[in-house]
């Protein structure tokens, strides 16, 4: 198969992608109802994550807050924010080995000037040993 992300040999040792949860705690409340600022993020975060951007779409909520989706050729990242909390929930998840959807979290970090967050990273696709419980599913990160 010519398209494979991973070659065949090695498919029962890696995992299909990546999926990263991060919650951006502390946010100035301006950025988090400007969609130009969030659509402008979202488009950068592409980028940053070395994915290719297909199509992406924002909603503006009355009378706050921003939903914003990347259909990405490696699978999607989304945002959703609550200005009234100073709150962002980021969902990045890439396919493939050329893709770094941490480094698009550490960009999202500092654009929306974050004073706290966690990050929970995974593999999806092949559970390793190690993640067959839930309790030891999530990988959490304290920091980028």
């Amino acid at each position: 198969m010519a398209n494979q992300s991973y070659p065949v040999s090695e498919t029962s040792l890696v995992p299909v992608g990546s999926h990263c949860i991060l919650e951006l705690y502390d946010c100035p409340t301006d950025l988090l109802n400007n969609l130009v600022f969030i659509r402008d993020s979202l488009q950068e975060a592409a980028k940053r994550a070395k994915s290719t951007l297909l199509k992406e779409i924002t909603h503006q909520f009355h009378p706050y807050g921003v939903t914003a989706l990347a259909l990405l050729a490696e699978s999607h990242i989304s945002i959703h924010t609550w200005p009234e909390t100073g709150y962002i929930a980021v969902d990045i998840f890439t396919c493939g080995q050329h893709t770094e959807p941490e480094a698009a979290c550490k960009f999202l970090l500092q654009a929306f000037q974050a004073r706290n967050h966690v990050l929970l990273n995974f593999p999806r696709g092949k559970l390793t040993p190690q993640l067959q419980k839930l309790e030891e599913s999530f990988l959490v990160q304290a920091s980028i």
